[in-house]
C-alpha cells in the first residue's frame, strides 16, 4: 500500500525521495508522511505545510480520511476497499505474489559455502548455507537470474595434518561408515598433537611440499580422502536444498592464479617485495600491503582466489555481479582482493556480503580445537526432539508421518534460527530455543500455516468469498494491510542482503493472524457471506506465509 500512497502525496506534488512509517499505533492512522524535508524545502513551517498538502490530496476510495497531526501526514485505509485489492491480487498471482523487479536485468553469480575437504560441516557452514539458499530465492523472486556456485578449498595446511594425521595417528585402523565426519576428528586430532609437538611441523611443511609438486607419495591418499569429503557434502547439501551450478576446486586454480601474479608484474600492479615476495602495495586505498606469492614460490589465498575469479568470468562472462558469502573476519581480506582485481582489470560488481559467527554459549568455536557444534550431530539432536514432540501431539500418527513431520520440524528451527538474526549479529545457539512453538522461531510459522490448513479443512469452504466489503474489523485491517507489505519486505531483503527482514515480516504476519482469530470468528462467523470472506482471508495469508518461508528454504507443514 505504500505505493499507492507514494503516487497519492506525488499527485500532490510532493518531489523526491517519499519516506513513509507506519504509526506505532493504528488509531494514529495506518501509514504517515512527515513534512519536515519538504517544509524545509519550501520554506514554510512543517505544521503548516502538513496542513496544506492535506488539502492538496485526491479523495481516493481506499481512503477513508485523511488527517494532519502536527507536522505529519496520517493515512487511514478504508478496510473494505484495502481488503478486496489486496486479496483479490494474491489470489491471482498465487505463488507470484511477492515478486517484484528490483533486480530485473542482473544476473548475480553467488558463492557459497566456500567450505574445505578434511574438515567437517560445522553450524558456521550452515548458517553461511542458509542464508546463501534464502539470497538465491530472494534475488530470484526480485526478478535476477542467479547462478548459485561452490568453491571448496582443498589444498594447503588443514589437507596437509589431515593426511599426516591419518599416516601417522591412524595408520591400519579401521575406517568409519562416515568418512566426511571422521576425517574432521583426524583433523582435530592432528592439529592438537602437534601443538604439543612442534618438533614435527616440519614434516607437515614437507607433506605440503609434496601436495604442490602432486607427489605420488601422498597423491593417491590425497584423492582418496577428498572423495569422501566431497561424498559427505553432496548429501548435507541435498538435505539443506543446496543447489550449485557449478563447484570449482581451489587444486585448479592456483596455478592459474600463479599465472595472474606473472601478469600483475608485467603490469607492474605488483612488485617484488622483501625477501623475494610478490607483493601489491595497496596503502593509497588503506588497505596496506597485500601479499600474493611467498618468497619461497608458494601461493597463498589471494594466489588461488585470483586465479578462481579468473576462471569464473571466463566461464560466465556475462554476469552483473559476483557475490561472496563468508564470516566478517574475512571483510579486510576480500576489500583487498576486490581492489586487486578491480587494478587488473575485472569491470562487474564485486559485492562481499559478511556474517558474523555462530558461538556457543561458552565462546567462539574454532574447527582445529574440536570445539564446534557439528552439523550432523545437531541435526540429529534437534530430530530426536522434535520426534518426542509430534508423538506427544500424534500419538495416533505412523512412523513415517512421524519422521517426516520431525525432520522438517528440525530443519525448520534450524534454519530459521540461522536467517531470523541479522547477518552483522552473532548468534548465540540455543538449541531448545529454536525448537520452540512459542515465540519467534521456525516451528511457530510453520504451526501457524498448519493452524491455517486445519481451519479450511474444518470449513471444507470450495466456494470463493465473493463480498469482500464485509471484512471491516481493525484485526481484519490490520492482517490485510500486513500482507500487502510482503513483496516490500522480500525486495528490501534482496536489496540489503539481509534475509532477516523477511524473517521478520513472516513473525509479524503470524502474529496478527493469531490476532485476527482471536477477535474474528470463522468457522463460526456471524453470517456465512462474513465466514466466506474470513476464510478468503485465511486462505491469503496462508499463501502469503508459505510463499515467504519457501523463499527462506524453511519446510512448510501442512499438519502438526
Amino acid at each position: 500500500m505504500k505505493g499507492i500512497i507514494e503516487k497519492i502525496l506525488k499527485q500532490a506534488v510532493v518531489a523526491g525521495e517519499i519516506q513513509l512509517t507506519v504509526p506505532p499505533n493504528p488509531k494514529m492512522g495506518d501509514l504517515s508522511f512527515a513534512c519536515f524535508g519538504l517544509a524545509k524545502k519550501n520554506g514554510k513551517n512543517p505544521t503548516e505545510t502538513a496542513k496544506e498538502l492535506v488539502g492538496k490530496i485526491k479523495k481516493s476510495d481506499l481512503l477513508e480520511k485523511v488527517q494532519a497531526v502536527g507536522p505529519y501526514v496520517n493515512f487511514f485505509f478504508n478496510a473494505s476497499a484495502v481488503a478486496k485489492l489486496v486479496l483479490a491480487q494474491i489470489k491471482k498471482e498465487k505463488n507470484k505474489f511477492g515478486a517484484s523487479q528490483v533486480k530485473k536485468g542482473e544476473k548475480i553469480l553467488i558463492e557459497y559455502p566456500s567450505n574445505n575437504t578434511h574438515k567437517e560441516v560445522h553450524v558456521g557452514h550452515l548458517r553461511n548455507i542458509c542464508i546463501g539458499n534464502a539470497l538465491v530465492n530472494l534475488y530470484e523472486v526480485a526478478g535476477a537470474k542467479v547462478i548459485p556456485i561452490n568453491y571448496i578449498n582443498d589444498f594447503g595446511v588443514h589437507v596437509a595434518k589431515c593426511l599426516w594425521g591419518l599416516n601417522n595417528l591412524h595408520q591400519g585402523k579401521k575406517i568409519p561408515v562416515n568418512k566426511q565426519k571422521w576425517l574432521g576428528h583426524v583433523y582435530v586430532e592432528a592439529s592438537k598433537f602437534l601443538d604439543d609437538h612442534p618438533e614435527k611441523k616440519e614434516e607437515i611443511k614437507e607433506y605440503l611440499r609434496q601436495l604442490e609438486s602432486k607427489d605420488k607419495k601422498i597423491w593417491k591418499l590425497f584423492f582418496t580422502t577428498r572423495q569422501w569429503s566431497l561424498g559427505g557434502f553432496i548429501k548435507i547439501f541435498k538435505e539443506l536444498g543446496v543447489n550449485h551450478q557449478t563447484t570449482f576446486f581451489e587444486k585448479d586454480v592456483k596455478d592459474i592464479g600463479q599465472k595472474m601474479v606473472n601478469e600483475l608484474l608485467k603490469k607492474k600492479i605488483a612488485q617484488v617485495g622483501e625477501g623475494g615476495a610478490i607483493i601489491v602495495d595497496l596503502k593509497k586505498y588503506d588497505l596496506d600491503i597485500g601479499l600474493l606469492r611467498k618468497s619461497d614460490g608458494a601461493g597463498l589465498y589471494l594466489t588461488s582466489d585470483l586465479g578462481l575469479a579468473k576462471v569464473k568470468a571466463k566461464k560466465y562472462p556475462t554476469v552483473t555481479q559476483s557475490v561472496n558469502l563468508t564470516g566478517t573476519e574475512q571483510n579486510f581480506y576480500f576489500k583487498q582482493l576486490f581492489k586487486i582485481l578491480e587494478l587488473s582489470g575485472f569491470k562487474y560488481k564485486m559485492t562481499h556480503v559478511s556474517y558474523e559467527l555462530v558461538s556457543l554459549p561458552e565462546g567462539k568455536m574454532s574447527s582445529r580445537l574440536g570445539n564446534v557444534i557439528l552439523y550432523e550431530d545437531l541435526r540429529d539432536e534437534a530430530l530426536t526432539l522434535a520426534e518426542e514432540e509430534t508423538k506427544k501431539r500424534h500419538a495416533d500418527w505412523n512412523v513415517a508421518k512421524t519422521k517426516r513431520t520431525a525432520l522438517a520440524l528440525a530443519l525448520g528451527a534450524l534454519k530459521f534460527s540461522m536467517v531470523k538474526v541479522g547477518p552483522k549479529q552473532i548468534i548465540t545457539f540455543n538449541l531448545k530455543e529454536a525448537l520452540s512453538f512459542d515465540g519467534f522461531t521456525g516451528p511457530y510459522l510453520q504451526y501457524s500455516i498448519a493452524r491455517m490448513n486445519s481451519i479450511l479443512k474444518k470449513a471444507d469452504a470450495k466456494s470463493s468469498g465473493k463480498n469482500l466489503a464485509v471484512l471491516q474489523t481493525g484485526a481484519e485491517k490490520q492482517l490485510v494491510l500486513k500482507l500487502s507489505g510482503f513483496s516490500a519486505s522480500a525486495s528490501a531483503s534482496a536489496m540489503q542482503n539481509d534475509p532477516s527482514q523477511l524473517a521478520k515480516y513472516l513473525y509479524e504476519l503470524a502474529k496478527l493472524f493469531s490476532e485476527f482469530y482471536e477477535q474474528c470468528p470463522v468457522l463460526k462467523a456471524e453470517n456465512k457471506e462474513l465466514r466466506a470472506a474470513r476464510l478468503e482471508l485465511v486462505k491469503a495469508t496462508k499463501l502469503v506465509m508459505e510463499n515467504g518461508l519457501q523463499i527462506l528454504g524453511v519446510p512448510v507443514i501442512e499438519e502438526m
